[in-house]
């Protein structure tokens, strides 16, 4: 076997582009391997009761996977997945699609993810930085997944528009009539008004207040989003959303399914955060739900944007 690929059960990782150092990780990543290894799966739930830990639930928690259990895969369908972590996604989507291929800049986040799903034969993980695998990526693919990666572009895209860039490079990567999903926080939320802090930077008010001095992330209102996919040639654009959010949605509204007035009362949750609680979420989604602005409010987004197909 190659010296740059290893097999955990039958989920294969490619170290080509590997640089020997992980420059992105949480401290929990010890931990979530000695978990995946020595637990299944079924014994994820009562781990995450007892140790009362954020980074343990936000990636094992079977809710993650929510975020795209709904979307028609079929076997037929391949699916690149970009930063996938520790694989909080990853099994859903192999689960449903017939080939999944991740990117991810971690190693020990690659080994959590493939020994958490070393029973499937469709998954192969490459470890490095994106824009160095990037560029040796030859298939298209039926739908491309940035689950809480979008916001990073400017991080790692050099670019005067890292954000439009980021999405014309994945774009070339689509076939014809495929879909890049996308899962981001709303930055004009309802959460950050009512006392939550931004989710990157931990502060309060930041992204309704613009992102003044901030240049390595930036979430974007649903008119910004709009924006940001046309101006990248992806025209063709569905929005969807996720409740509470997209990190642990209970419920996937859409333009066609909306919430009705008394609906959204799961709203006080912030487990990795503390944070100030100005008024009544569920008092004042109810007032935007009949006057028609729930989709501006909304935590989270998570958006199906490809390009419009020539009839």
């Amino acid at each position: 076997m190659d010296k740059n690929t290893e097999y955990v059960g039958k989920v294969c990782l490619h170290y080509d582009y590997y640089s020997g150092e992980d420059l992105y990780q949480d401290g929990s990543e010890d931990e979530l391997l000695d978990i995946v290894k020595n637990h299944s799966q079924n014994e994820y739930n009562g781990i995450i009761e007892e140790r009362k830990s954020w980074p343990i639930l936000y990636h094992l928690s079977d809710i993650r996977g929510n975020i795209v259990d709904w979307i028609p895969f079929t076997k037929e369908d391949s699916v690149l997945e970009i930063g996938a972590g520790c694989g909080a996604i990853t099994g859903t989507l192999s689960r449903h699609a017939g080939k999944v291929d991740c990117i991810e800049l971690s190693k020990k986040r690659s080994l959590v993810n493939a020994e958490r799903h070393k029973e499937y034969d469709n998954i192969d993980i490459t470890v490095g930085n994106f824009q160095d695998i990037e560029k040796n990526i030859e298939k298209k693919y039926d739908y491309i997944t940035l689950i809480g990666v979008l916001e990073y572009a400017a991080s790692y895209i050099n670019s005067d528009e890292p954000y439009e860039e980021f999405l014309n490079i994945i774009k070339a990567h689509l076939k014809p009539e495929g879909k890049i999903i996308v899962a981001i926080e709303n930055k004009y939320g309802l959460k950050y008004w009512a006392g939550c802090r931004e989710d990157h930077l931990s502060t309060y008010f930041t992204g309704i207040e613009g992102y003044v001095g901030v240049d390595s992330v930036k979430t974007f209102s649903k008119n910004g989003l709009i924006r940001l996919f046309n101006n990248s040639g992806l025209n063709d654009i569905s929005f969807y959303y996720p409740y509470p959010d997209y990190k642990l949605p209970l419920t996937i509204y859409s333009d066609d399914y909306l919430p009705a007035p008394g609906s959204l009362n799961n709203n006080f949750r912030n487990f990795d955060n503390d944070r100030m609680l100005i008024f009544d979420e569920s008092k004042v989604f109810d007032n935007l739900i009949m006057d028609g602005m729930f989709d501006i409010f909304s935590n989270s987004f998570l958006v199906m944007a490809g390009k419009e197909v020539q009839a």
